[in-house]
């Protein structure tokens, strides 16, 4: 069967880039997340948030079906982008995640310069431009990820021979450089210090302007400060599976939550 394109001309005319509605996921016969229903806005920051084990990571991987790559998982209801539902069987899969990026939690730059991290992407698209073009999108990735100025001069030096936070903004330069609408970051401060993460949620902001973004986190200070918009989740005691408590504007969320669950993991008194 041919595989359907996304629709690059669609026009959008819902306030989300991406609208999640009635998931499940499972992982071969434990169901890991239920009834999961939530939108992301555009051009705005949505913190999922909650406890370890709650399915906040396995919701993030379903929004561009990287749990396809996982043996024995399976989506059971919509994730709509560009009006289409991601996991209709024509979608190609491959192009979801060239639309929908991804930041994961521990920095991998490839073990190639700092130039070639960022040429990967656009080389195994198919890139047909010249050399000029390509360094132009180089530039443009990295300076998108506020990188440029720090290695402008040592493009040639290994990805791996800089720092932590560098390298985690090198990894959100080579997600940027396939173009893409929406990104997706799984915590991906979580191993740096304060200083790298502050210069991670200052670029997010900067991002926001023309992405749309959807990070994980455990931070609950990362999440009142840099989202806009707040997802929080917890385990079902009795099944087991993740489930959404409480969706909606962070400043809700942090200061009148409407469910005391909500209040209590943010208080810290739980979690």
């Amino acid at each position: 069967m041919a595989m359907k394109a996304i629709d690059p001309q669609y026009t959008a005319d819902s306030k989300y880039a991406l609208e999640v509605r009635n998931v499940d996921i499972y992982y071969s016969a434990f169901r890991a997340v239920k009834n999961c229903s939530f939108g992301m806005e555009r051009n705005k920051i949505t913190a999922l948030i909650g406890p370890s084990g709650c399915g906040k990571s396995t919701v993030l991987r379903s929004l561009n079906r990287m749990n396809d790559l996982i043996a024995g998982a399976r989506t059971e209801g919509e994730v709509l982008y560009r009006g289409q539902n991601l996991y209709d069987p024509d979608i190609d899969a491959v192009q979801v995640r060239r639309s929908i990026g991804m930041v994961f939690q521990k920095a991998n730059p490839f073990p190639k310069s700092i130039y070639d991290n960022i040429a990967y992407g656009p080389r195994v698209n198919g890139w047909k431009g010249s050399k000029a073009e390509m360094d132009e999108l180089v530039e443009r990735a990295l300076r998108g990820a506020v990188l440029w100025d720090e290695v402008k001069d040592d493009l040639k030096k290994s990805g791996l021979a800089i720092s932590g936070g560098q390298q985690q903004r090198l990894c959100i330069a080579r997600a940027l450089a396939v173009e893409p609408e929406v990104i997706l970051m799984d915590e991906p401060c979580s191993a740096l210090d304060p200083i790298s993460t502050l210069k991670i949620e200052e670029l997010m902001f900067e991002l926001r302007q023309r992405y749309s973004i959807v990070i994980v986190t455990h931070n609950m200070q990362q999440a009142a400060r840099a989202s806009d918009n707040t997802v929080f989740f917890l385990m079902d005691k009795e099944d087991r599976a993740g489930q959404i408590v409480e969706y909606g504007p962070t400043e809700q969320i942090f200061q009148s939550p409407k469910d005391e669950r909500t209040e209590q993991y943010i208080s810290g008194r739980f979690g």
